[in-house]
């Protein structure tokens, strides 16, 4: 009479073996089963109800560690499910039996002789078969389902697991795309200077190794946050005036709540170069840049607009925003949006929306 069976090692040792086949919630089930077993068969016995309660007491408890121990012997060639439903076969007539010899004294020849004890050890050897069988493959049943569950969840876990490797590795791939496309582009602009003889271009020089010594160790930060990509813009912005005083403004505004947001590196900063390059400087009278950060209902949008050439006179997007849109989507999921419209009366204004998690 088993209540419930535990997920042990099959090599479990005897001492804790009786631990929990003997747990108090489960010996007790068995004992009011016996219990209720003796109630029902008390009135067809002679004796008293106390001695067939003790009979059914012991058969019981016999049954409980017989379903155990099979449930834990290391058999390969039998099925657990097989082991348990004969183990219950076999205790439940062998414990009334050694209940009975007990009554006599271990007198055998006793016991055949006695009519009333021949049928009452049939009885009580199919009550506690009946109820035995009954309850073990209650017990099989649930232990199978449980099994069912705990292999979908762990299938599911290593499901979860492999997705996010995949979805690291083309992270870090798009990632490596932009690196030297923001690098090389950079270094364009002092070139031009040092080429063209500017006297601003040692300040800007000096600039570009401060800001690139505080940004390159960024590059590759997975766990960066928007307050870390808005610093990295407002540098970049700073070395972009420095080239350009007289044709390039900016502004940065964001609340200070949304800094510790996850965001993709670099994300941002390919906005802002794409405004520099592809919208101020074909600009004969330059124009600014503005970044806007902003949080309604749930949902943050980043902003980088320009009031450069616009939208008509912009070149066809490429690698950068191509990539960008897929990191996005990597990033925050499905549900994140990249769009680009036009500004009036001219200029180009990049937005970002996402999810706030």
């Amino acid at each position: 009479m088993n209540p419930s069976a535990p997920s042990l090692s099959p090599r479990l040792g005897l001492v804790a073996l009786l631990k929990v086949s003997f747990k108090p919630l489960r010996l007790a089930i068995s004992l009011t089963l016996a219990t209720l077993v003796a109630v029902a068969l008390n009135p067809i016995f002679e004796t008293s109800f106390l001695s067939v309660l003790g009979r059914t007491l012991f058969v019981g408890v016999v049954v409980l560690l017989a379903f155990d121990i099979a449930g834990h012997w290391p058999l390969r060639w039998v099925p657990r499910w097989v082991a348990q439903l004969s183990a219950v076969c076999l205790a439940a007539p062998l414990a009334t039996m050694l209940a009975y010899l007990w009554v006599v004294n271990g007198d055998v020849r006793r016991f055949l002789q006695h009519e009333n004890l021949i049928s009452g050890f049939m009885f009580i050897s199919a009550a506690s078969l009946i109820v035995g069988l009954i309850l073990a493959l209650g017990v099989l049943y649930r232990q199978r389902d449980h099994q069912a569950r705990s292999q979908e969840l762990a299938f599911a876990l290593e499901r979860s697991t492999l997705e996010k490797q995949a979805l690291d590795a083309r992270l870090r791939l798009l990632h490596a795309q932009i690196e030297p496309h923001f690098l090389f582009n950079t270094l364009a602009n002092v070139q031009q200077l040092v080429e063209s003889g500017s006297p601003r271009a040692a300040p800007v020089l000096q600039s570009l190794i401060a800001y690139l010594r505080a940004a390159v160790p960024t590059l590759s930060d997975q766990n960066a946050t928007l307050g870390t990509e808005l610093a990295l813009v407002r540098a970049y912005l700073e070395l972009m005036r420095m080239r350009m005083p007289d044709r390039l403004e900016f502004s940065v505004a964001s609340p200070p709540e949304l800094a510790g947001l996850r965001f993709p590196p670099m994300a941002l900063l390919t906005l802002v170069e794409n405004a520099v390059h592809h919208g101020i400087d074909p600009s004969e009278t330059g124009g600014c840049i503005r970044v806007d950060v902003s949080e309604q209902a749930g949902s943050v949008e980043v902003s980088v607009a320009d009031t450069g050439v616009g939208m008509s006179e912009t070149a066809a997007p490429g690698t950068g925003l191509n990539n960008l849109r897929e990191r996005l989507h990597a990033f925050f999921g499905d549900a994140a949006q990249l769009q680009m419209l036009a500004e009036t009366p001219h200029g180009l204004k990049a937005v970002i929306a996402f999810a706030k998690t």
